[in-house]
């Protein structure tokens, strides 16, 4: 996400926090390119000059200008001030009590992902711990409550639907019947068209004062860039937004409207699309966004991450197996396959300082974890248990079994030999495990 973006910034940042002195030129050199950098990003022009205005005024200052580290001090101005474009601070809903009824109302142009969205607000509010309930509200589009049904079943979330042609009717029953059967969250997906028209528009405004919700979100597809900013505004002016869901926003290269839509709207946005999965749903970091448009990472998302796709006793089991070096290959395929549901390699990849914006827009070569995992799965029980068994004529079996070579097979052994090792080494060195520790928790900070 957001790759043309962070490649640029990454090689300024790279160029200025070197720098043990700074001139009001070199300022001046660098804002240029990171003014191209934005524009070329399609960011909003209004945007954009504030952003150079301001940038260039703090900079010159006596704080950047005769700092011990003016490199990192203007480093730091300009990170301040892209977080200060994607909103500061993270917004939540502003849901009412469990024991008060709260409704959402989810607006936005056909195909922007309002149904999809709907569901992935309905899965995480679900983990949350509130009751919500899905409204079938999209009664223009082919199949788009039968779309609702399937993903609502999916997640074990209850969809109201009628055979009808009123949404409006729609909405104000579902709020009705939420109510009689203790649901405190409805979750409206409306009906959206190409483009604005004012047929939308009043039918949108009359679900609005039905239904009197507490929480009115417009999908916006992140890809439109600036398109996204223009039909934020007018979806503002016509109905009264209170936030943003920036779908698609893992395909978004550029960021226009992620860095534009506060600016301009003056609404958060409060959570991005990341995937295609239910679970690729996150809320909005400005400064998590920050901190991956500048190439330094996300560490703190990646952990996020790892705690909600690790099996917690799993992970106490594996760590004990390697205090006892009892690590086996078995282990090593598990591990495999917990890293896989984590995400993609690419964001992955983007969550890690030092690593992110290096890719350049190529894709990870992931084949050679897939063979890894094909060799493991050609063994047998016995030999993942015990990879000392596994001789000539086992790892041609292998080979074959897995489509690769015996090459490969040796290869994959070695490096388990070689990870095996390193764990049974850090199992014996309190010294190294509590220096690891140390290093984890200062890149949380």
């Amino acid at each position: 996400m957001l790759e043309k973006l962070t490649n640029t910034f990454g090689d300024i940042i790279r160029t200025v926090s070197g720098k043990s002195t700074i001139s009001e030129k070199n300022i001046e050199e660098t804002v240029e390119k990171i003014k191209m950098a934005l524009l070329e990003a399609d960011v909003n022009l209004r945007v954009v000059r504030r952003f150079v205005n301001s940038t260039i005024e703090e900079a010159k200052g006596e704080k950047v200008l005769h700092a011990v580290d003016p490199g990192q001090q203007f480093v730091k101005i300009i990170y301040d001030k892209i977080v200060s474009l994607l909103g500061d601070t993270k917004q939540d809903l502003k849901l009412k009590g469990p024991d008060t009824q709260s409704v959402i109302l989810l607006l936005g142009l056909q195909g922007a992902g309002k149904t999809t969205a709907a569901h992935k607000l309905a899965a995480r509010l679900k983990k949350e711990g509130r009751n919500p309930l899905l409204v079938a509200g999209d009664l223009i589009r082919p199949a788009a409550v039968e779309q609702l049904s399937i993903l609502a079943k999916k997640i074990e979330v209850p969809v109201y639907k009628e055979e009808t042609s009123d949404a409006v009717k729609v909405a104000k029953n579902a709020v009705a019947y939420a109510k009689r059967n203790g649901l405190d969250t409805v979750i409206i997906d409306t009906a959206g068209r190409l483009q604005i028209d004012d047929t939308m528009m009043r039918e949108l405004f009359d679900i609005k004062k039905s239904t009197e919700p507490v929480e009115v979100l417009l999908v916006a597809d992140a890809m439109t860039g600036q398109n996204a900013v223009d039909i934020a505004k007018t979806f503002d002016e016509r109905l009264g937004l209170t936030g943003i869901i920036l779908t698609k926003f893992d395909s978004d290269a550029r960021g226009g409207a992620a860095l534009s839509l506060k600016s301009i709207t003056g609404k958060p946005i409060l959570f991005i699309g990341t995937g295609e999965k239910t679970e690729d749903f996150e809320q909005f970091h400005p400064d998590r966004i920050a901190s991956r448009i500048l190439g330094m990472g996300d560490i703190v998302s990646l952990v996020e991450r790892a705690q909600q796709t690790v099996d917690t006793e799993e992970a106490t089991r594996l760590q004990q197996k390697m205090a006892r070096n009892e690590f086996t290959l078995e282990d090593m395929l598990m591990q495999f396959r917990q890293v896989k549901k984590m995400g993609s390699m690419q964001s992955l990849m983007e969550m890690m300082p030092g690593l992110a914006g290096q890719l350049n827009g190529r894709d990870i070569d992931t084949s050679m974890m897939k063979h890894q995992e094909a060799i493991i799965l050609a063994m047998t029980k016995k030999e993942r248990v015990n990879h000392l068994i596994i001789g000539p004529s086992r790892r041609k079996r292998i080979a074959k079994g897995s489509g690769t070579t015996v090459a490969e097979v040796n290869k994959l052994i070695k490096q388990f030999e070689k990870i095996k090792l390193t764990m049974k080494k850090l199992s014996r060195n309190k010294g190294m495990q509590a220096k690891l520790m140390q290093q984890f928790a200062g890149m949380k900070q």
